[in-house]
Parts: structure tokens; sequence; C-alpha cells
């Protein structure tokens, strides 16, 4: 009896440990999800064009910048902000530099604040949507293109915002394999023409 007791405990134990590691597996991807759905945590939405309906109410929109502290990078707006109407397509830029003697990857990370614009922010060009890899010393300017749906200004939540402050993080990430094989090729293809 006292053998069935710790096999019954046994199994309950590695069954929360199961659905524990469960729930951590599902998490992000939920979360993700739950923010595009209701642009909460400041997430943005994608579109491929503004709208034909521009207000004549306008937004100031800030730019932000940071780099993640394993991330060598130097980042920053080109831009501290700008004055659009509300529905207008705006085009800022974003200045990256790698100061190593390496090639880097990096992926940004962004959010909107306040959260309750998130879901009228629309990107339509985005340096965001694709890894980045900056060679040794390059430095590059990278666009995002974007509009702030015209509905804002209905909703009961965002109507009274008047500024949009659009932030960006850079994460050092593995290198694309393409880039990582183009390095490998390199040497072998300089002691192979010498």
């Amino acid at each position: 009896m006292t053998m069935n007791r710790q096999n019954k405990t046994a199994v309950q134990l590695v069954g929360v440990v199961v659905v524990m590691g469960a729930l951590a597996w599902a998490s992000v991807p939920f979360y993700n999800w739950f923010c595009r759905v209701t642009g909460f945590g400041g997430v943005t939405n994608v579109a491929t064009a503004a709208g034909a309906d521009i207000l004549d109410q306008t937004i100031k929109i800030r730019f932000d910048a940071s780099t993640d502290r394993d991330m060598p990078w130097e980042f920053k707006p080109m831009q501290r902000t700008m004055t659009l109407r509300i529905g207008e397509e705006g085009l800022a830029f974003y200045e990256a530099y790698n100061p190593t003697d390496k090639p880097i990857a990096g992926q940004a990370s962004y959010n909107v604040a306040p959260y309750s614009a998130g879901n009228f922010f629309y990107k339509i060009e985005c340096f965001c949507f694709t890894e980045q890899v900056l060679q040794p010393g390059e430095r590059v300017e990278m666009p995002v293109n974007f509009y702030v749906d015209p509905e804002i200004v209905d909703d009961r939540d965002a109507k009274h915002t008047n500024h949009i402050t659009l932030s960006y993080t850079f994460h050092q990430i593995d290198l694309p394999e393409q880039a990582q094989a183009a390095l490998e090729d390199g040497p072998a293809n300089e002691k192979n023409v010498n």
C-alpha cells in the first residue's frame, strides 16, 4: 500500500512538471497572439499602404532606440520627433553602427506607448520585419514607414492620445545560415585563388 501511494505521488509530480513545462512553452506564442489581437503591450499592426482618410488633427510621434546589454551596436533614431496628420503616411530613419571587427546580426523588438495606441499604429515597411547583419565598421540607415489609423479618434481609450512613442531595442542573434556560410567560404575561396 505504501508503494502504491509513492507511485501515485511520483506520477502526480511528473504530471505537474509536464503541465508546467507545456504552459511555459505555450506562454510566449499565446502572449504574442493576445498582444496582436488586442493591441496590449504596444504591439502594432502591419499594412500594405496607408488608407485614403487623412484628418486635419495632428499627432506627434516620438522615436526611441536602445540595444540589449550584450549587443555591441550603436543604435539611434535619426529624428527625435515628427508631427503628422492622423492617417498621413510617415517615414522615419534609425541609424545602426557596428564598431566591432566582426559581422554582427541583430533583430529589433518594438513597442508603442501609450499601449492604447498600439491597435491604431500601422507599419507599412520596417527594418524590424527582418534580421539585420552589419559588417565590421558598417553604418546603415534603416527606414520605418508608418501611419496612425484615423479610427483612433473614435476609440474610447485612445481618442485623447496626442503623442505616440515608437521604441525599438536591438538584440544580438546568431548569424543567418547564408551569412555564416559566406564567412566560412570566404577564406577557403581566397586560399583556392592564391
